[in-house]
């Protein structure tokens, strides 16, 4: 039986102080030991975790949202995403936000994998997934939610994001872990 190792840079907290708790955001300042035995300061914020959907209607275009997000006092372009709630399997997350912001249901479902957006200050995690075989059925946007909704092609996203208009981190990545989905469904 081996014996598992420790990572030579992991840091080990002392204590723990929650200094904000909000409705979605938690801020945390641990005192750490690092390394090589000094000890220092990490502030970071918690978060319950995300899910990104790469939806793709039946003609091979993409789902789209533009949404106004306030830190930044502007719309973005992006994929439908949305906050984990507590309890809530992933997969049933990622099919209540694209039924909630874009309307449709998915007959097919694919996990791609996670992200960490923010590794500097934040224990956030996106789950990305894919979906195809799209029926719409009507949106349900939460109360206070805004949005437009585009379909896109893949080459107008990737013009888009080459010029600077969908800078959405998790957008991104999604679409780049999911091209191969992405090509295939519009091979199909």
């Amino acid at each position: 039986m081996s014996v598992p190792q420790v990572d030579p840079l992991e840091e080990r907290a002392l204590s723990t102080e929650q200094v904000f708790s909000g409705a979605l955001l938690k801020v945390c300042r641990d005192r750490v030991v690092l390394p090589d035995g000094s000890e220092s300061v990490r502030e970071y914020i918690r978060h319950p975790g995300a899910v990104v959907v790469v939806a793709v209607l039946d003609n091979g275009a993409l789902l789209f949202e533009r949404q106004f997000r306030y830190p930044l006092r502007r719309a973005f372009l992006e994929l439908p995403a949305g906050k984990i709630d507590a309890g809530e399997d992933i997969l049933a997350c990622a099919v209540r936000e694209l039924r909630e912001e874009t309307g449709y249901e998915a007959r097919h479902w694919q996990h791609v994998g996670v992200m960490h957006p923010c590794i500097g200050y934040s224990d956030e995690r996106i789950e990305i997934f894919f979906a195809s075989g799209l029926r719409h059925v009507g949106h349900a946007w939460d109360e206070g939610e805004f949005l437009e909704l585009l379909e896109l092609p893949l080459v107008e996203v990737e013009a888009r994001i080459h010029a600077g208009e969908i800078t959405d981190g998790k957008t991104i990545t999604a679409l780049y872990r999911s091209l191969p989905l992405i090509r295939a469904a519009a091979a199909a």
